[in-house]
């Protein structure tokens, strides 16, 4: 892994975020991301003004690490960047988005759940990779069985990841890092439960170093 999969990884977990309303709430969420100890996003392109949210998340906590997610073009990269973004998730492998990301030096987590797509993820030299829907797609059970065939990458699971089962996958020393909604939901956005938000973060960070440490 590199430098930045690496810090990810002992992070531990990324919260996965959708902001309806970024200008009036990217800062208060970074707030309360930091405040509980999980100073990383990924911010997705599902909603208008993603890149505002980087932005205004980047420079309100430099120290954050920021990546955008559900990216599906070259100019949504591109605007991810200069946002301040600095890393990319797809939803799928897209070679043209990886091999965009890789002419720029970017780190870029391509969603992959088949052999298919890992043994094309390997030919791209990747280490880490998105596993998406991770619930719906077999879970933990078929996270490990593919790690049998291809052993040389770690996996982010996304979808279905909640306090209930992250100590599971946190376990696993195929698991670089779980992607998670559970604690930066709409209500609890919307409603500007920042406070719930840093609980959860906090319980998060707990849960997978214990997990980690068994």
């Amino acid at each position: 892994m590199n430098e930045l999969q690496k810090k990810i990884s002992d992070i531990g977990v990324v919260p996965v975020i959708k902001l309806n309303h970024p200008q009036r709430d990217a800062k208060a969420l970074a707030d309360a991301l930091c405040a509980g100890g999980m100073p990383i996003a990924e911010v997705t392109f599902r909603a208008a003004g993603a890149a505002d949210a980087i932005r205004i998340m980047a420079e309100a906590h430099p120290e954050m690490i920021i990546g955008a997610g559900t990216v599906m073009t070259t100019a949504q990269i591109d605007e991810a960047l200069a946002a301040g973004a600095k890393f990319i998730v797809t939803p799928g492998l897209d070679t043209e988005l990886v091999e965009y990301c890789q002419s720029k030096d970017v780190t870029i987590f391509p969603g992959c759940t088949t052999p298919t797509d890992y043994h094309t993820a390997f030919r791209y030299g990747l280490e880490v990779l998105k596993f998406f829907p991770a619930e719906q797609s077999g879970g933990l059970a078929k996270i490990k069985a593919m790690s049998a065939p291809f052993p040389m990458f770690k996996v982010m699971p996304t979808g279905g990841i909640s306090l209930k089962n992250l100590a599971d996958y946190a376990a696993s020393p195929v698991i670089a890092a779980c992607g998670g909604s559970y604690m930066v939901t709409a209500d609890l956005i919307d409603n500007g439960k920042w406070d719930e938000i840093t609980d959860l973060c906090i319980k998060s960070i707990e849960i997978v170093k214990n997990a980690r440490a068994k």
